[in-house]
């Protein structure tokens, strides 16, 4: 029987691509190859694959996946959080929570009358040039 091998990333981390085709991605593990060392990430290194017809697809077609990447070429940006919703990573023991003293909001600030101006100052009298043309008759179209 074969030892398991360890990876520094596992099922569920966020990584990012540090170096190949696509450096600089980021996304989810959603699969570990441990005997080609690869690794699936959510939304990087999409490829086509051709499909032949099938019973689910009559058609045939081209379905876009995710490729595999080097297990080498990820770093983890974010460990995934285990069953009981903590992080992988060791955190600092709980301590009591330190109680501070009260204060005071600050008072909210008056708003500029300086905006009230401007309002006044665009409001221009409505023209009086749509009411002179509905006071013309209508020109009627001669019928031939």
């Amino acid at each position: 029987m074969a030892a398991a091998i360890h990876f520094h990333v596992k099922r569920g981390d966020t990584v990012q691509v540090i170096s190949g085709n696509h450096k600089g991605a980021t996304g989810k593990i959603l699969q570990i190859r441990a005997k080609k060392q690869q690794v699936i990430i959510e939304g990087v290194r999409m490829i086509k694959k051709h499909t032949r017809r099938s019973q689910d697809s009559p058609q045939g077609g081209i379905i876009e996946r995710e490729g595999p990447i080097h297990i080498s070429n990820v770093k983890v940006s974010q460990p995934a959080e285990s069953a009981k919703g903590k992080a992988t990573s060791k955190a600092a023991p709980k301590t009591a929570p330190k109680t501070e003293p009260k204060t005071e909001p600050k008072p909210a600030k008056p708003k500029a009358p300086a905006k009230a101006e401007k309002a006044e100052t665009a409001a221009k009298p409505a023209k009086p040039a749509k009411a002179e043309k509905a006071d013309k008759p209508k020109a009627k179209k001669k019928a031939e």
